[in-house]
């Protein structure tokens, strides 16, 4: 819920354009929101302004993802979702990225480290690369998936490969090259399981719906 009335930008805006000019490109209210462009050269700086200048104090990152739009001539955009917990107050900043150009954004992972996942996961759909990011791999589809970016609009509903290379490249996966141990069992919290649980999985059984 926006802190400000529908049809008014947030505070934020004529403040973000005083500390950074041209970089912010345009604002507008959509729904009762307010959404800014930023430049992508200038958008983590604006970002980390955002989080950190009294007054403002974006603490919560809710979000990040991105929108290609079937348009081949619009850009594909990275959206960040930002909260003030304490003012309840939102802001969506957008980063427009020209799609004949390499789709790079720097990470905000160290600003706010809840973007681990997000920008994985729009790394791995849309083809993002965020400089900067730790560990930017794959989140959802395997790590040696050939087959592109799911979410791009160029993307065929029935991939680009055959239903049987598709199973034949799944089943020749080996998750173990790309995963350590932790991530993929569930053996060191294994004694923190309800009893019944530890029983059925020591039988090798499943459990049930209710």
């Amino acid at each position: 819920m926006s802190a400000v009335a529908s049809g008014t930008l947030q505070p934020s805006v004529p403040a973000l354009h005083e500390a950074f000019g041209d970089a912010v490109e345009r604002a507008l209210v959509s729904c009762g929101d307010t959404i800014v462009y930023v430049s992508r050269e200038r958008a983590h700086d604006i970002l980390a302004w955002l989080r950190d200048t009294p007054g403002q104090r974006f603490d919560y990152l809710t979000d990040v993802t991105a929108v290609d739009y079937r348009d081949p001539e619009r850009p594909l955009e990275v959206v960040y979702q930002l909260r003030a917990l304490e003012r309840r107050a939102d802001l969506r900043v957008k980063v427009a990225l020209d799609k004949r150009a390499p789709l790079e954004v720097r990470s905000v992972y160290d600003l706010w480290r809840g973007a681990d996942w997000l920008e994985r996961e729009v790394y791995d759909m849309f083809g993002v690369v965020f400089a900067g990011h730790p560990d930017l791999r794959r989140i959802l589809m395997w790590e040696t998936y050939a087959e592109g970016y799911p979410l791009r609009k160029d993307f065929p509903l029935r991939g680009h490969m055959s239903r049987a290379e598709q199973t034949r490249q799944a089943l020749a996966s080996n998750p173990e090259a790309h995963y350590s141990l932790e991530e993929l069992s569930i053996a060191e919290a294994f004694h923190e399981l309800p009893r019944d649980m530890r029983e059925r999985l020591q039988r090798g059984e499943r459990g049930y719906l209710r």
